[in-house]
């Protein structure tokens, strides 16, 4: 219980690093010509929409796979995200169309010795981690292919949109594996084990449609003529957190992450240890304010 405690503790004192240095860019969040060469952009959108931010997957010759320069390339922007205090919603999405991220990079894997896979998939399951402890929320896009890896980055977000025209399976069984990036961890926590059991001995591949009936996603849109359906829906979400108080959103992502693993009992110790650390706030005080004198509150989250 005191772990659990003290990880409510360092999520709070996260809003008080210092901000790191983001760039403004319009809200279709694509990238730049300076951008095209690296596997992995950043975003941080500016306007009515400052405070969003689009971490877009970009290594089209190889559909996303996780190789060990994007994987590189992840772990630089999520330790870049996490300094960032301003920051109040990241969104998670391809820049490559028709493939969210197709799993790991077997090709790469060919060429690795025994020593060096487990290794690997140590370092992808301590990435996937990562996404998940993200003191803010994350939402991912799926607009495409979520095989494998892909969709283990997907099962570590707090919100999945999927277009109708998304596939996603964890799909190592077929190639004699089993996956290792939390995803027989995580899944079952999303669906249930029976189900999760059942789609990874099978190795099976669902649409988006399926995968909204038994909850692996939250919502499965139509995809559009541009293709990015579930990453305009997902911007859709993140605009409506955005104006609400960041300290609140955050503290309530660590009393449902935290509070789900353990006991009721221990879960509502989680819950109150996470209100106490809003009480004093500023924006407790300015949501009251705002609601007497009807208007829209200004968070500033502190």
């Amino acid at each position: 219980m005191v772990s659990l405690v003290a990880s409510v503790r360092v999520t709070s004192t996260l809003h008080h690093l210092c901000a790191c240095a983001a760039r403004t860019l319009t809200t279709s969040a694509m990238p730049s010509p300076k951008d095209e060469a690296r596997e992995v952009i950043v975003n941080y959108l500016d306007g009515k929409d400052n405070g969003i931010a689009v971490l877009g997957l970009n290594r089209p010759a190889a559909r996303n796979s996780l190789g060990k320069i994007l994987v590189s390339q992840l772990n630089e922007a999520l330790a870049s995200i996490k300094q960032n205090n301003k920051l109040r919603v990241l969104i998670i999405r391809s820049l490559v169309p028709k493939v969210f991220c197709a799993g790991a990079d077997l090709r790469e894997r060919l060429k690795m010795n025994t020593s060096e896979v487990p290794q690997f998939v140590s370092s992808l399951r301590a990435l996937v981690t990562d996404v998940e402890n993200l003191p803010t929320p994350v939402i991912s896009a799926i607009d495409g292919a979520a095989l494998g890896g892909g969709l283990e980055l997907a099962l570590a977000t707090d919100i999945r949109i999927a277009s109708s025209e998304a596939t996603m399976g964890l799909v190592e069984t077929k190639l004699a594996i089993m996956p290792g990036a939390g995803g027989t961890q995580r899944l079952p926590r999303i669906i249930g084990a029976a189900k999760a059991k059942e789609l990874i001995y099978t190795a099976r591949i669902l649409d988006g449609e399926q995968a909204c009936t038994i909850g692996l996603v939250n919502e499965m849109v139509p995809q559009n003529k541009t293709g990015d359906a579930a990453y305009q829906t997902a911007l859709s979400i993140a605009r409506e957190i955005l104006p609400n108080g960041p300290i609140g959103v955050r503290l309530a992502k660590v009393a449902i992450s935290k509070g789900t693993e353990v006991t009721l009992e221990d879960g509502l110790e989680i819950e109150k240890q996470c209100y106490s650390k809003i009480v004093d706030t500023k924006d407790r005080l300015e949501g009251l304010a705002a609601f007497a004198a009807k208007r829209v509150p200004v968070y500033q989250g502190v």
